[in-house]
């Protein structure tokens, strides 16, 4: 194959945009529900909240790897997408309607089980359809679908809840179904590796990954914990960060780093792109750099500073006055810069990690990229926050903890020398 293709790797990205659209909703308005339906302390809120991290932990690794070894007439992948899809689709929409805290319970528990059961295995289609050498521009064309779906769950979703909270949810449900459909109708896997022998788990993988002399698994793996850990601390904590430091309030606090995530969707095309040019190591490690500058850039440059006015930007801007217009600020090109930086790490994270074995373990690798970056969802914002605490409540402080962990993965993705595209 001499290019992407762009058409079946876009039909393919509607499996990651259900889920970005389960996910979207589900951070958004399931809070809410919490406090104000079921009047749990926000302490109970936050605990509940990491469930899916936890779920996500002790099952996406191992149905990823399980994924490997399953032999259907459909493949590979698609069986885990037909059962855990739908049952996560219905789930979804049950949850707005529980009235009483078990039933929500309930709602939530079992899509969070089934969600972790398929999320893996549609990720792993990517690398079981795309040649090495293309894996790059595909996560950024899935990555781009996948920001797509958060974007409508929060836009969308926002308009669609305040006519009615279950709203929101039965989009959801029903969008996720359709995701469904069209990878299942749209996606052949390969059946070539339908009689290879049984592949090693997860932990005999992960044991190799430890006992290979080279260490560039190894190393790639741990750049990504650390790396999450950074992004995490920014991402958990920035609302809080700009209204103690900045002086903004908590809507115009979450809209100044929407910058962020709109430009990683928007530059995550573009950095699969750049890494088939000059290396995904090489990408990486550029922009591991250029987020560690900008994020210490937010540490030492005062708050009157950060906002100040640069130009007019709609939607998301911020007024820095009372009904003043919305603009553009310096802390916004800021995160800006940081947004089109952090594509150009996690686009090429994965597509390294699955080029370190063969066709027959696509899924184990995809499990160990999960396992790592999972891991650093639930210790990242416990760390940070003792860290926060420990400084006396400085939310600044986070802008120096996040660049210490960037530049901690830029030492380890140094020592890597495995995971580029191979030609096919």
């Amino acid at each position: 194959m001499s290019r992407l293709n762009y058409g079946k790797t876009f039909l393919l990205g509607f499996g990651f945009f259900g889920v970005s659209i389960i996910w979207g909703v589900y951070n958004a308005f399931v809070p809410i529900f919490l406090s104000e339906k079921f009047g749990l302390a926000p302490a109970m809120v936050g605990f509940f909240m990491t469930l899916d991290n936890i779920a996500a932990l002790f099952i996406q690794p191992f149905a990823s790897a399980w994924s490997d070894r399953v032999r259907t007439p459909l493949g590979r992948r698609i069986p885990f997408i037909l059962i855990g899809a739908p049952i996560s689709a219905f789930a979804f929409g049950l949850i707005p309607v529980a009235a009483i805290l078990p039933l929500f319970v309930a709602c939530t528990s079992t899509l969070l089980l089934s969600a972790a059961l398929w999320r893996t295995p549609v990720i792993a289609l990517m690398p079981d359809i795309t040649p090495s050498q293309f894996r790059s521009q595909a996560n950024g064309v899935i990555n781009f679908m996948g920001g797509i779906g958060a974007i409508i769950a929060l836009q969308t979703g926002g308009v669609l809840y305040k006519m009615s909270p279950n709203f929101p949810f039965w989009l959801g449900s029903g969008l996720v179904l359709l995701a469904a459909l069209i990878v299942y109708l749209f996606i052949e896997e390969p059946k070539e590796y339908e009689q290879t022998e049984a592949t090693p788990g997860m932990w005999a993988s992960l044991r190799e990954v430890f006992a290979d002399p080279d260490k560039s698994g190894l190393r790639i793996l741990f750049a990504i914990f650390f790396w999450f850990i950074g992004y995490s601390a920014v991402d958990t904590f920035f609302t809080l960060y700009a209204k103690n430091h900045l002086g903004l309030n908590e809507g115009d606090g979450a809209t100044l780093l929407s910058v962020l995530p709109l430009f990683f969707v928007l530059f995550s095309i573009p950095s699969g792109l750049l890494a088939g040019k000059i290396g995904r190591r090489t990408t990486i490690s550029i922009g591991l750099i250029m987020i560690s500058l900008m994020l210490i850039l937010l540490y030492v440059t005062p708050a009157e500073a950060l906002l100040t006015g640069i130009a007019p930007l709609p939607l998301v801007g911020i007024p820095l006055v009372e009904g003043g217009p919305r603009m553009l600020t310096l802390a916004g090109v800021i995160l800006i810069i940081a947004g089109i930086a952090w594509a150009f790490v996690n686009i090429n994270s994965l597509p390294m990690v699955v080029d370190l074995t063969n066709a027959a373990r696509i899924g184990t690798f995809t499990g160990l990229y999960y396992l790592f970056s999972t891991l650093s969802a639930i210790v990242g914002p416990n760390l940070n926050g003792w860290a926060i605490q420990l400084a006396g409540n400085n939310f600044n402080i986070v802008m120096l903890l996040a660049p210490v962990s960037m530049l901690i993965a830029l030492w380890l993705m140094l020592g890597v020398r495995r995971g580029e595209a191979v030609n096919q």
